[in-house]
């Protein structure tokens, strides 16, 4: 649900700028103000006596030991008014670098509102006068109003999720009770301070889910990391303010005004952090990455634990030791023993903390040193490619890594191996090389939504890659070799299949035509014979029927001899014989033409002298194939002109081909014929493909300079291949 009024309010006069200008310009003369009464009352009354709950009571050292009762009360004035004006600042400059969006000027109201009611100064200051105090108290209700409307609405002006409406509704409601009640709403409804504490920790937690939750579901890339802002500052001010709380308690104190005055120094230092990020967050447009000052807090924070714990732990055992409180010896030795240790504790813990958010890319050599023991057992291929994917995500603690490797027909990719959800983080591709080759592609998901790789990120993915290369080229070749594998025993299994094919047309031929035929002559031989002495003329007429037949049973011989293997390869060779039965086809052309009265199509072969000794295999395809196509030329085409070449390569292979300067696409009279078509082909094209691909050679039919067809295959034969 947009906040009502958002585009109306920017559309509008400089209404609303004035009315904020005016409400902050108030306050900070309020403020200002109060200040002398406040120093006044801390000197008179509340450094010593106490004001209630707001400023304690505190001892101060004998005379001539620290600072003076004046000296202590101007100091802790100075550390309220840096904090309020740090506010004030941020105010200031949201007002007027962001005049005219309605979310800067919220957060204008918001940052001079908190940093006025959350310092002493301003309740100190307001007790004496029943109109300030009352005053003092709006301002409270109306700073945390803004912020917890500003949390909640950042930074596109929706609530998220919607039912956080109902909690700022919540909120409003508290807030106006306590401020009608003059802050004694808790005392009169006899709330316990656990209940109060649940309030105040579970509308600040819920401040902090709204954001959270914004940035996981909701927000794209450049709004992620304006609220990666806002949840940083808030969580060091809420932090800070929670740690700073229980140190508050008089029981982990001497209570003396300087210990009060430490602690709220830095209780107001961790605080300040809201208007800094808050105003960043607001104005910049293109936002510095803030992880690397995340790190570094969080590094720094838990090094000051540490030295502190370290510390304490190291005085006190010193003190039992040598038997001494209060004994400079001691505490010598232990500034000593942590001096001593803060270089390596301070490294050990950037480290932990840095893998903690980035991974381990800071140390690659000990990454892939895992990697290699993995690699080392025996694994299948696949598991090897899961063994990386799930290294580069485990070490760069990335959502998702994955790995597309070329083993498909035409070297496409396909994914082999992956490791996790993408979801809807953006994925980074990096290519896997070797040897100068692209093997195949890693790709990587962002860690968050925007948030890039850094240097030493991609330093990490460098190294990584380059002993992933021989890895992926040993997975890549066993791959292909599975491939070819299984396609070589599918070719076996289709060549054994044409076999039998073949065997079997063969056998049926043999069995239904020529025996018959051969059964009938003996018959008619037989018959003859009883005719020789009784009537030899009827026995003559039976043998010149019986002669016609063995004539025709001889021509079907030679023809199923001729569809096994053509005897002019045996008799002429392969050029030889190309060219007689390119005689044979030119001479129905030529009649054609003359019918016609066209230009006649003239066709030439062009081969070397002699060629090398081919396989049957070879020699069988190259003449079908030129049989097929200048068959197809002469039927299907106009050509006047087409030419036959032969070409023998170094690399063992022999080129066949055959162009014409025809009609491209086989059609005669714009009728195309189903025999030689265009696309794919009919049944001409067809076989010439089948018989270039049985050799495993490469065909190509495609239009020819001249505008006719080119046809080009080439058919391997060097040792025996094409056999």
């Amino acid at each position: 649900m947009a906040w009502c009024g958002w585009d109306r309010i920017d559309r509008k006069s400089a209404g609303p700028l004035l009315l904020a200008v005016a409400f902050c310009v108030a306050v900070m003369g309020m403020y200002v103000g109060s200040i002398p009464r406040y120093y006044t009352a801390l000197v008179e009354t509340c450094l010593v006596r106490g004001c209630g709950d707001i400023v304690p009571a505190m001892t101060f050292p004998a005379a001539g030991q620290g600072f003076a009762l004046e000296s202590y009360a101007l100091l802790f004035v100075a550390i309220d008014c840096s904090f309020t004006f740090a506010f004030y600042a941020s105010g200031a400059i949201l007002l007027w670098k962001g005049a005219r969006q309605p979310m800067s000027l919220l957060a204008a109201v918001a940052m001079v509102s908190f940093g006025t009611s959350f310092p002493s100064l301003a309740a100190v200051a307001s007790q004496a006068s029943p109109f300030a105090e009352q005053s003092f108290m709006l301002i409270a209700m109306l700073g945390w109003i803004t912020l917890s409307l500003f949390f909640f609405l950042f930074p596109d002006g929706y609530f998220v999720p919607r039912w956080t409406l109902y909690v700022f509704f919540l909120i409003v409601a508290v807030d106006v009770v306590q401020f009608l009640n003059r802050g004694r709403t808790w005392e009169l409804l006899h709330v316990s301070e656990v209940v109060q504490l649940l309030w105040y920790v579970g509308s600040t937690g819920i401040l902090i889910y709204s954001q959270v939750h914004r940035f996981r579901n909701v927000s794209p890339p450049v709004e992620r990391q304006r609220t990666k802002w806002v949840v940083y500052g808030v969580s060091i001010g809420v932090v800070g303010f929670l740690v700073m709380s229980i140190l508050f308690d008089p029981a982990l104190h001497d209570g003396s005004a300087t210990a009060y005055l430490y602690l709220n120094a830095i209780l107001n230092a961790s605080l300040t952090a809201i208007p800094i990020t808050l105003t960043i967050a607001v104005l910049r447009r293109r936002l510095w990455n803030i992880d690397p000052l995340v790190n570094r807090t969080l590094v720094y924070a838990a090094l000051t634990v540490c030295v502190v714990v370290l510390y304490t732990v190291v005085v006190i055992y010193l003190g039992r030791l040598f038997h001494a409180k209060d004994n400079f010896v001691v505490s010598l030795l232990s500034t000593a023993v942590v001096a001593a240790l803060f270089a390596p504790l301070k490294e050990w813990l950037q480290r932990r903390i840095h893998r903690f958010m980035k991974g381990r890319h800071d140390d690659p050599y000990a990454v892939l040193l895992e990697l290699g023991d993995q690699l080392i057992r025996p694994l299948p291929p696949e598991a090897m490619l899961d063994a990386i994917v799930r290294t580069v995500k485990e070490a760069l603690r990335v959502p998702y890594a994955g790995l597309s490797i070329g083993v498909g027909d035409g070297g496409q990719e396909r994914f082999v191996a992956s490791a996790g959800e993408s979801a809807d983080c953006e994925r980074y591709a990096y290519p896997v090389l070797h040897r100068g080759e692209r093997l195949g592609t890693l790709y990587i998901a962002e860690r968050s939504p925007g948030e890039r790789f850094d240097a030493e990120d991609r330093k990490f993915l460098d190294v990584l890659l380059r002993q992933a290369g021989p890895i992926v080229e040993n997975v890549n070749m066993t791959l292909g070799m599975k491939l070819l594998a299984k396609d070589l025993q599918l070719s076996r299994e289709k060549l054994v299949l044409a076999r039998e094919e073949e065997r079997r047309r063969i056998r049926n031929n043999l069995h239904d035509d020529l025996a018959p035929k051969l059964a009938a002559l003996a018959l008619n031989a037989a018959t003859a014979r009883k005719y020789v002495e009784k009537q030899p003329a009827v026995a003559i007429d039976m043998l010149e029927d019986l002669r016609q037949v063995i004539r025709s049973t001889v021509g079907e011989i030679r023809t199923m001899v001729h569809d096994l293997r053509p005897p002019a390869l045996d008799e002429l060779g392969l050029i030889g014989a190309i060219g007689e039965r390119v005689h044979e086809l030119s001479k129905p052309a030529l009649l054609l033409a003359e019918e016609e009265g066209a230009e006649p199509l003239r066709i030439e072969v062009r081969a070397p002298e002699a060629l090398p000794a081919l396989p049957a295999a070879v020699e069988v395809a190259a003449y079908r194939i030129v049989v097929e196509s200048v068959v197809n030329v002469v039927k299907h085409t106009r050509a006047t002109a087409c030419t036959v070449r032969l070409e023998v390569r170094d690399d063992g292979r022999l080129t066949v081909e055959i162009e014409d300067d025809g009609i491209a696409s086989g059609a005669v009279a714009g009728t195309a014929d189903p025999a030689y078509s265009a696309g794919k082909g009919g049944i001409g094209r067809q076989s010439i493909r089948e018989r270039t691909a049985e050799l495993g050679g490469q065909c190509a039919i495609e239009r020819s300079a001249q505008g006719g067809t080119l046809v080009r295959a080439v058919l391997p034969f060097e040792d025996g291949r094409g056999a």
